[in-house]
């Protein structure tokens, strides 16, 4: 397995990762029916802010915890939501990457989740 190298590699991981998501008994319903997620026009702003955190490169500029604050808003997220979007994240990574890039994302992935944990539930 090759490790996560370009934006092109995050694009892919995204589309995978949220294709499970969206399934997903426990997390799903949060992108399709409380956030409605178009995956069109999430996709390219959820890979900028991944290429931001991989690459320090990319224009991604949203608040990104007032965003979850905002869905927490309409739906609580609990803490089991956040496990298992982390448990899926670190799966799609596992099952398609490996190497620093692809450790370092899931470190980020699980920094970000507890700050948002902290500050959403």
């Amino acid at each position: 397995m090759k490790d996560i190298t370009s934006r092109k590699d995050i694009e892919f991981l995204m589309h995978t990762f949220y294709r499970d998501a969206f399934k997903n008994p426990i997390i799903g319903e949060f992108f399709t029916k409380v956030a409605k997620i178009d995956l069109e026009e999430h996709i390219p702003q959820i890979t900028d802010f991944w290429e931001l955190q991989l690459f320090r490169k990319g224009g991604y500029k949203k608040n990104v915890l007032q965003i979850h604050k905002n869905l927490s808003d309409k739906r609580h997220l609990e803490k089991t939501h956040f496990e298992t979007w982390l448990s899926l994240f670190h799966a799609t990574v596992d099952n398609n990457f490996k190497g620093e890039k692809a450790d370092l994302i899931k470190t980020r992935a699980l920094s970000i989740a507890t700050v948002m944990q902290l500050k959403t539930t």
